[in-house]
């Protein structure tokens, strides 16, 4: 098998899930389980897995972290400062999924 010569920096999918709850619009946060930052608040996100598609990180983070599946998702952007993780370096994706009317944690 053939390999370039380059780096490899992880990939995560990170996902901005709104809701409206009394009309309000909330964004679903969870608490960090792990270093770095454990206890924080953040976006739910995961690591991709080798030969997993992003769109289908997305919906394995959504399912894994907050018990959901069946969402609209769509690709937002792209994150991929070199220092913005103090583990390695990760490129983020980005996803912006629209949860059911009235969902609330």
């Amino acid at each position: 098998m053939f390999t370039y010569e380059y780096p490899r920096p992880a990939v995560t999918v990170d996902l901005v899930a709104f809701a409206v709850h009394d009309s309000a619009l909330q964004v679903l946060l969870i608490r960090r389980p792990e270093d770095p930052f454990i206890g924080a608040w953040t976006l739910p996100g995961g690591f991709v897995h080798d030969r997993e598609p992003l769109e289908q990180t997305a919906v394995r983070v959504l399912s894994d972290k907050a018990d959901l599946g069946d969402v609209f998702m769509e690709q937002l952007r792209s994150f991929g400062d070199p220092d913005r993780d103090p583990r390695d370096r990760i490129i983020s994706v980005a996803y912006f999924a629209i949860l059911p009317e009235g969902h609330v944690y």
